[in-house]
Protein backbone atom coordinates (compact mmCIF):
# COMPACT_ATOMS: atom_id res chain seq x y z
CA UNK A 1 0.00 0.00 0.00
CA UNK A 2 1.26 3.08 -0.79
CA UNK A 3 1.66 6.38 1.74
CA UNK A 4 -0.23 9.49 0.98
CA UNK A 5 1.36 12.60 0.41
CA UNK A 6 0.53 14.28 3.48
CA UNK A 7 2.13 11.29 5.97
CA UNK A 8 5.34 11.81 7.24
CA UNK A 9 8.26 9.55 7.19
CA UNK A 10 9.68 8.47 11.03
CA UNK A 11 13.21 8.33 9.52
CA UNK A 12 13.51 11.55 7.87
CA UNK A 13 15.62 13.12 10.85
CA UNK A 14 13.81 16.91 11.66
CA UNK A 15 15.95 20.36 10.84
CA UNK A 16 17.50 21.69 14.00
CA UNK A 17 16.26 25.19 14.58
CA UNK A 18 18.52 27.91 14.15
CA UNK A 19 18.89 30.20 16.54
CA UNK A 20 19.75 34.16 17.51
CA UNK A 21 22.18 33.77 20.14
CA UNK A 22 24.05 36.80 21.83
CA UNK A 23 28.09 36.40 22.86
CA UNK A 24 29.65 39.29 25.52
CA UNK A 25 33.12 39.49 24.72
CA UNK A 26 35.61 41.50 26.68
CA UNK A 27 39.76 41.76 27.03
CA UNK A 28 41.45 43.55 28.54
CA UNK A 29 44.83 41.76 27.57
CA UNK A 30 46.53 43.14 23.95
CA UNK A 31 42.64 43.95 23.79
CA UNK A 32 42.40 45.06 20.29
CA UNK A 33 44.27 41.91 18.51
CA UNK A 34 42.48 39.25 21.03
CA UNK A 35 38.76 40.76 20.46
CA UNK A 36 39.96 40.71 16.82
CA UNK A 37 40.84 37.36 16.65
CA UNK A 38 37.63 36.04 18.77
CA UNK A 39 35.18 37.91 15.93
CA UNK A 40 37.61 35.88 13.09
CA UNK A 41 37.22 32.67 15.18
CA UNK A 42 33.93 33.35 15.25
CA UNK A 43 33.12 33.86 11.52
CA UNK A 44 35.27 30.82 11.06
CA UNK A 45 32.83 28.57 13.16
CA UNK A 46 29.21 30.18 12.31
CA UNK A 47 29.55 32.35 9.04
CA UNK A 48 28.05 35.54 9.87
CA UNK A 49 28.72 37.43 12.95
CA UNK A 50 27.31 40.64 13.44
CA UNK A 51 28.76 43.04 15.85
CA UNK A 52 28.33 46.23 18.71
CA UNK A 53 30.14 49.13 19.18
CA UNK A 54 33.26 48.04 21.23
CA UNK A 55 33.58 50.50 24.33
CA UNK A 56 36.27 50.88 26.86
CA UNK A 57 35.18 50.48 30.17
CA UNK A 58 37.00 50.35 33.68
CA UNK A 59 38.38 47.10 34.92
CA UNK A 60 35.57 45.87 37.49
CA UNK A 61 36.23 44.48 40.55
CA UNK A 62 40.05 44.59 40.50
CA UNK A 63 42.84 47.35 39.47
CA UNK A 64 44.01 46.57 35.80
CA UNK A 65 44.13 47.81 32.71
CA UNK A 66 40.88 49.19 30.99
CA UNK A 67 38.57 46.25 29.03
CA UNK A 68 37.23 46.43 25.73
CA UNK A 69 33.95 44.95 25.40
CA UNK A 70 31.65 44.19 22.65
CA UNK A 71 28.56 41.69 22.39
CA UNK A 72 28.52 39.60 19.22
CA UNK A 73 25.24 37.95 17.54
CA UNK A 74 25.50 34.54 15.84
CA UNK A 75 22.86 32.12 14.37
CA UNK A 76 23.39 28.76 15.61
CA UNK A 77 21.39 25.16 15.57
CA UNK A 78 24.26 24.14 18.38
CA UNK A 79 23.32 22.94 21.77
CA UNK A 80 23.48 24.84 24.71
CA UNK A 81 26.04 22.93 26.26
CA UNK A 82 28.11 22.53 22.71
CA UNK A 83 28.41 26.33 21.96
CA UNK A 84 29.44 27.34 25.82
CA UNK A 85 32.27 24.40 24.95
CA UNK A 86 32.79 25.56 21.58
CA UNK A 87 33.22 29.30 23.21
CA UNK A 88 36.11 27.91 26.17
CA UNK A 89 38.07 26.42 23.31
CA UNK A 90 37.84 29.79 21.37
CA UNK A 91 38.79 31.42 24.72
CA UNK A 92 41.98 28.51 25.50
CA UNK A 93 43.30 28.97 21.86
CA UNK A 94 43.93 32.80 22.88
CA UNK A 95 45.60 31.92 25.93
CA UNK A 96 42.62 31.85 28.78
CA UNK A 97 43.64 30.31 31.74
CA UNK A 98 40.40 28.25 33.45
CA UNK A 99 40.42 28.92 37.12
CA UNK A 100 41.85 32.22 37.27
CA UNK A 101 39.85 34.60 39.63
CA UNK A 102 36.64 36.15 38.81
CA UNK A 103 38.08 39.95 38.24
CA UNK A 104 41.58 39.01 37.03
CA UNK A 105 43.25 40.27 33.90
CA UNK A 106 41.70 38.58 30.99
CA UNK A 107 43.20 37.87 27.03
CA UNK A 108 39.23 37.02 26.35
CA UNK A 109 36.14 35.84 27.85
CA UNK A 110 33.11 34.88 26.02
CA UNK A 111 30.38 34.92 27.80
CA UNK A 112 26.57 33.23 26.53
CA UNK A 113 24.49 35.82 27.04
CA UNK A 114 21.10 35.11 25.73
CA UNK A 115 19.97 31.55 23.35
CA UNK A 116 16.99 32.73 21.92
CA UNK A 117 14.66 33.13 24.32
CA UNK A 118 15.51 30.00 26.33
CA UNK A 119 15.69 30.37 30.17
CA UNK A 120 17.01 28.08 32.80
CA UNK A 121 20.47 26.34 33.82
CA UNK A 122 22.32 23.79 31.42
CA UNK A 123 25.52 23.09 33.58
CA UNK A 124 27.11 26.19 34.37
CA UNK A 125 25.55 28.42 31.97
CA UNK A 126 22.69 30.32 33.21
CA UNK A 127 20.57 31.59 30.78
CA UNK A 128 19.83 34.84 29.82
CA UNK A 129 23.24 35.54 31.47
CA UNK A 130 22.45 37.79 34.44
CA UNK A 131 25.67 40.46 33.88
CA UNK A 132 22.70 41.94 31.36
CA UNK A 133 21.23 43.10 33.81
CA UNK A 134 23.84 43.46 36.33
CA UNK A 135 26.52 45.04 34.06
CA UNK A 136 26.24 47.96 31.63
CA UNK A 137 29.01 47.38 29.68
CA UNK A 138 27.03 44.04 28.78
CA UNK A 139 23.63 45.69 28.47
CA UNK A 140 24.80 48.96 26.34
CA UNK A 141 26.22 46.82 23.82
CA UNK A 142 23.42 44.66 23.40
CA UNK A 143 20.77 47.17 23.30
CA UNK A 144 22.80 48.44 20.13
CA UNK A 145 22.68 45.33 18.66
CA UNK A 146 19.15 44.20 19.33
CA UNK A 147 17.16 47.34 20.60
CA UNK A 148 13.80 46.13 20.35
CA UNK A 149 14.54 42.33 21.50
CA UNK A 150 13.11 41.69 24.78
CA UNK A 151 15.22 40.34 27.49
CA UNK A 152 13.67 36.84 28.21
CA UNK A 153 13.15 36.85 31.81
CA UNK A 154 11.51 40.86 32.10
CA UNK A 155 9.95 41.55 29.40
CA UNK A 156 11.55 44.51 28.64
CA UNK A 157 12.93 45.48 25.29
CA UNK A 158 17.03 46.21 25.83
CA UNK A 159 16.61 49.69 24.57
CA UNK A 160 14.05 50.39 27.15
CA UNK A 161 16.57 48.63 29.94
CA UNK A 162 19.41 51.01 28.77
CA UNK A 163 17.50 53.85 28.20
CA UNK A 164 16.98 53.79 31.87
CA UNK A 165 20.62 53.27 32.88
CA UNK A 166 21.95 55.41 30.56
CA UNK A 167 22.72 58.68 32.16
CA UNK A 168 24.14 56.67 35.25
CA UNK A 169 26.41 54.64 33.64
CA UNK A 170 27.72 56.24 30.10
CA UNK A 171 29.73 53.95 27.69
CA UNK A 172 33.24 55.09 26.34
CA UNK A 173 33.31 53.89 22.58
CA UNK A 174 36.32 53.03 20.86
CA UNK A 175 36.48 54.60 17.51
CA UNK A 176 39.25 51.92 16.31
CA UNK A 177 37.40 48.90 15.89
CA UNK A 178 34.69 50.99 12.57
CA UNK A 179 35.37 48.11 10.16
CA UNK A 180 33.80 45.47 13.15
CA UNK A 181 30.49 48.09 14.34
CA UNK A 182 26.99 47.52 13.62
CA UNK A 183 25.08 50.83 13.46
CA UNK A 184 24.21 51.67 17.00
CA UNK A 185 20.68 52.66 17.70
CA UNK A 186 19.19 55.43 18.48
Amino acid sequence: MLASSSSVDSTTPRPKPVLRVFIGIGSNVEREANIRRAVAALQAQFGEVKCSPVYRTPAVGFVGDDFYNLVVEIETDLTVETLAAELRQIELHQGRHRGEAKFAPRTLDLDLLTYGATIGTYGMVVLPRPDILEYPFVLGPLADLAPELCHPTVQRTYRELWQGRIASEPLTPVPNFLSMQAEPSA
